[in-house]
């Protein structure tokens, strides 16, 4: 165990914008809860921090894909997570949020501490802009031709079909999906962090102060970053949806999302330490705290380069000792994608599993990406739980727990305190020591392993000694065995409680123990102690379970590759107010007559009875409906539209149709017959 008196760790901000998959899980959040139960296990004082991070582009694109707003988005999906994460026993001490009062001060103070310090440049650009909704777009709000795959629906930052990473005057014939329209360039003005001027600090700092305890992966791609040089970088946005940037002329703007984001751990932490009655600046300040950050390796510059150079530009705060990052987890063969549909999301498995939530932990943690990517598959899922966690751990516990009550009605006789048997005492000391050397160095495979050989360890044992053939001539050797493989089972529950939390309390349970353990602390089978009845700590998951889970993958899958192919609807237009809305009148009107425009395709010249009086509308409808088809249709008609000119006939009003993507027309009218001038409103 390392010197430090206090640990502040923390996992990555998962975005607000939707359900969270298992890879998300295996990436950042199981080994974060790991390591942060082994340091509770050891008697560590430790704040275990994270939250929604509910700013930057995808949570208002989010809300126009659902029609609905940016706080139904991150209210919605901040609670589905945070019941997610509580359900998987991931043991958040406090799961935060960035749209938080507390949060955006803290973040405004943040700034506020560089501005005055002059860290930041100010530096004026060309950005895309949308003259009708007037506003400067985000990358996200760019849509067009994929210059890599052709692929239309291409956004200005990547495109979603081949996975490129764009920039947006990448795409071809650009479109804003506020409104359609081609966006123009604009000068915009925006605050940068210079991050080139701390090239030499990161390198005394990363290359030479972290070349062997940080892993391969994480150093090697900081190193990339570091030799290419590096670039300033913007760290405020023209949006509208963020933390407003506390500074002179900078209306308008709100902070970048990965500038307020990791901004996030701290201002938990406050709001954990207001909860708790304790001093957050120890956990944040105080040299003596080891901070430790868990995340995905797509998050490796933002917690190795650029929040450490932030909070060395600051003065004030202490800089990870550790970023144990983690590879990608794939999925069946293919990289894991929820808008793909090509994923398995924490709260779908949950639904279709909610008793094994112990059997999805221990499968990620024992195919965790520590050093490459792993994969997913559920007939490997299947394989562990049936041939590790039952075959072996729960073998054995049964077995004992079944023989104690068979022969002996459940109760320890004799005084005993602890193993006797010297190769076992040995053998279950040096678990203990290779399994805290293993989390120390944030090798959680192996120190699951570690754990698991404890219950091999039991299995061997007991099946050498095979009590079941001495108790009729020596019950008391029998029973000697079997207190000895309680032990056993009490230091493998203890053992076990980082990966197993439900499981080793089911264990203690049985066992008529407390309901949790420290490493250090002893636990006694007194004479005369009762153990409750055995229960069976898993159950074999059968091959009908599998294929139904595979069959649901690739259904989902196929449905979303179906969705893909559909044309999409055309972007909402800019908002108007009521008034507006009002000031158009619409009416229900009958057609009278109608018939072809001469040297037209699509227009249809149409007599309508509007209640009002009888008028000609020209329409562009002459692809969809045959003239003498519609005669006596109810249509809804904008009566108040100025009169226009259309092929040398005067048109006065509008026809609402409805279109569809694929660019169907249908008539907007009355499911009931209406009185002709019958409003619509």
């Amino acid at each position: 165990m390392d010197k430090f008196k206090r640990y502040t760790i923390t996992a990555a901000l998962p975005y607000a914008n939707g359900p969270k998959h298992i890879g998300h899980l295996a990436g950042a959040y199981i080994p974060a809860d790991l390591y942060v139960r082994y340091l509770r296990l050891s008697g560590k004082d430790v704040v275990f921090v994270c939250g929604s991070d509910e700013h930057g582009t995808a949570i208002p694109n989010q809300a126009m894909k659902e029609g609905t707003t940016p706080q139904a988005i991150i209210d919605k999906y901040h609670q589905l997570n945070k019941e997610s994460f509580q359900k998987l026993d991931i043991s958040f001490d406090i799961y935060h949020r960035t749209s938080e009062p507390i949060h955006h001060q803290t973040a405004q103070d943040f700034f506020k501490v560089l501005d005055q310090k002059k860290v930041f440049t100010i530096e004026t650009s060309e950005q895309y802009y949308d003259a009708d909704a007037q506003t400067f777009l985000a990358d996200r709000y760019i849509v067009g031709t994929c210059p890599k795959c052709s692929f239309e629906g291409a956004y200005g930052d990547q495109c979603e079909k081949c996975g490129t990473a764009l920039s947006p005057n990448e795409l071809i014939n650009p479109k804003s999906t506020l409104t359609g329209n081609k966006p123009i360039l604009k000068e915009t003005k925006h605050w940068y962090l210079p991050m080139d001027r701390y090239e030499d600090w990161l390198k005394e700092w990363i290359l030479k102060g972290h070349q062997h305890d940080w892993r391969a992966n994480v150093y090697g791609q900081c190193k990339s970053w570091i030799d290419g040089g590096l670039a300033a970088r913007a760290i405020t946005r023209d949006l509208d949806w963020g933390i407003d940037v506390p500074a002179e002329g900078a209306e308008g703007k709100k902070l970048y999302v990965w500038f307020d984001a990791p901004i996030g751990y701290i201002s938990a932490t406050k709001q954990w330490a207001i909860d708790q009655g304790k001093d957050w600046q120890l956990y944040w300040k105080d040299q003596d705290t080891k901070l430790v950050h868990f995340i995905g390796k797509d998050n490796i510059v933002f917690h190795c380069i650029i929040f450490p150079i932030m909070l060395h530009a600051h003065g004030d705060y202490i800089l990870p000792e550790n970023v144990p990052a983690n590879e990608f987890m794939n999925l069946e063969g293919d990289k894991m994608s929820t808008s793909r549909g090509w994923s398995i999301e924490m709260h779908e498995y949950l639904e279709d599993f909610p008793d094994k939530v112990d059997e999805l932990r221990y499968y990620l943690t024992a195919i965790a990406p520590e050093t490459a990517d792993s994969e997913f598959t559920w007939k490997d899922y299947q394989a562990r739980v049936n041939n590790e966690l039952v075959a072996i751990l729960g073998n054995f516990v049964n077995r004992v727990m079944v023989l104690m009550h068979k022969y002996f009605e459940g109760k320890v006789t004799g005084a005993s305190t602890g193993i006797k048997d010297p190769t076992l005492h040995k053998e279950i000391s040096t678990a203990y020591d290779e399994l805290g050397a293993s989390f120390e160095n944030y090798k959680f495979r192996q120190a699951q392993q570690n754990m698991m050989e404890v219950a091999r360890l039991g299995n061997r044992y007991l099946t050498e000694q095979e009590p079941w053939k001495t108790f009729k001539e020596d019950p008391e050797a029998t029973r000697e065995v079997l207190h000895e493989c309680l032990y056993i089972i009490g230091h493998l529950a203890t053992l076990m409680q980082p990966f197993l939390p439900g499981t080793a309390q089911k264990l203690f349970r049985m066992l008529n123990l407390k309901s949790a353990y420290r490493f250090d602390e002893a636990f006694v089978f007194e004479d005369g102690h009762t153990l409750q009845q055995p229960e069976l700590l898993f159950q074999k998951i059968e091959d009908e379970t599998i294929e139904q889970q595979i069959q649901k993958l690739n259904a989902k899958k196929a449905s979303m590759e179906t969705s893909a192919t559909t044309p999409e609807l055309n972007p909402a237009k800019a908002a108007i107010n009521y008034d507006q809305f009002s000031a158009m009148d619409i009416r229900v009107g009958t057609i009278l007559a109608a018939e072809k425009v001469a040297k037209t395709q699509k227009l249809l010249k149409l007599t309508i009875d509007t209640g009002l009086d009888q008028r000609t509308v020209v329409s562009g409808i002459a692809e969809h409906y045959e003239p003498e088809a519609i005669i006596g249709q109810q249509v809804s008609i904008l009566v108040n539209l100025e009169p226009r000119e259309i092929k040398g006939i005067m048109s006065q009003g509008m026809i609402l149709m409805a279109e569809n993507a694929e660019g169907k027309l249908s008539f907007v009218s009355p499911i009931a017959a209406m009185n002709n001038g019958s409003t619509v409103r």
